[in-house]
């Protein structure tokens, strides 16, 4: 999946310019996520623990961090600070909008989020096919998942008859059994509200319920719960060094989050640190982290309050309500 390096604040308007993916900024190759179960549950029983790596993590209500302002002036006051930085979770309607527009400015060059059903190509970053709202890929396979459960909502559908194909490519880039009909019959099965709606659950199942359970956990606001969902997006779930849960390993390794009496700032500082070394190892593309959450945690703005502005790739985006 695609990630990011120019300087944004965190306040203001204007729009996306660009489009298309991104292919210098992927990060290691994403662990696959654990099949589904049961649809109402985001992974497994254990699923918290699995991908927050071997530390344990405990339940608590984040303290605010007194820091800058979203415009990057003199710092409020600590009510001021503390109004700032209470804001809704993540999971809310209008966050979890504001958090999928992040996400598509680093997929897609585009803030128009829902126009992503239909996207597919091999970016060839080892993984295949990247195609859907949040880069499913047919070498990790969560498109091989969100596929068969796309069966469950619409049996007979276009796209089933490439799940032995997606079946066997799982693991690899190639395009084997999948070529030259499979991504003309992606963009056709995009029109279907079932092929909508199983992507959209897909994405929470795998990610976003996930990424949003650990960091209230955590102690985390609104940029902390993006912070670490963007991660589960780039680098999945798992315990390896490269995933999201060797990542949140090792800032916990430096610094403790609010659940556990720490700074939330100072944390997520070391969680993006964390990130930006495994990306940097890797030698992709740290704009993703460097001009939007770093940005946007070093002007205080934890709560991932309105207005947003950043720059991405050379694109200027704006989220001003």
């Amino acid at each position: 999946m695609a990630l990011l390096i120019v300087a944004a604040v965190a306040t203001a308007t204007g729009a996306a310019l660009g489009g298309g993916s991104h292919t210098d900024d992927t990060a290691a190759a994403r662990p696959a996520p654990a099949p589904a179960t049961d649809r109402g549950e985001a992974v497994d029983q254990g699923e918290i623990s699995a991908l927050a790596g071997p530390a344990a993590t405990a339940a608590a209500t984040a303290s605010p961090s007194p820091s800058a302002s979203v415009s990057g002036a003199a710092g409020p006051s600590a009510s001021a600070a503390a109004a700032l930085n209470a804001g809704p979770a993540l999971d809310s309607p209008r966050m979890k909008d504001i958090a999928q527009q992040l996400v598509s400015s680093a997929e897609n060059s585009s803030l128009d989020w829902r126009a992503q059903y239909k996207y597919i190509e091999d970016i060839q970053d080892g993984r295949g096919y990247t195609g859907g709202l949040i880069g499913f890929t047919s070498g990790t396979d969560d498109m091989l998942q969100l596929i068969r459960y796309y069966q469950t909502l619409n049996p007979g559908n276009r796209l089933v008859r490439y799940l032995p194909a997606l079946q066997q490519v799982n693991g690899t880039d190639s395009h084997e059994g999948l070529d030259p009909t499979f991504a003309d019959d992606w963009r056709a099965a995009a029109q279907d509200p079932a092929f909508q709606r199983a992507q959209d659950e897909e994405r929470d199942r795998v990610y976003f319920d996930p990424a949003v359970r650990q960091a209230e956990a955590d102690g985390l606001h609104a940029l902390g719960q993006f912070a670490y969902y963007d991660a589960l997006v780039v680098h999945g779930p798992g315990t390896g060094a490269h995933s999201f849960g060797g990542i949140r390993a090792a800032a916990l390794a430096k610094a403790r989050p609010p659940s556990q009496g720490g700074d939330e700032t100072a944390y997520l500082t070391a969680f993006l640190n964390a990130r930006r070394s495994v990306m940097a190892a890797g030698r992709h593309n740290t704009e993703r982290v460097d001009s939007v959450q770093t940005a946007f945690l070093k002007a205080g703005n934890l709560a991932l309050a309105t207005p947003l502005r950043w720059t991405l790739y050379g694109d200027s985006y704006a989220i001003t309500h």
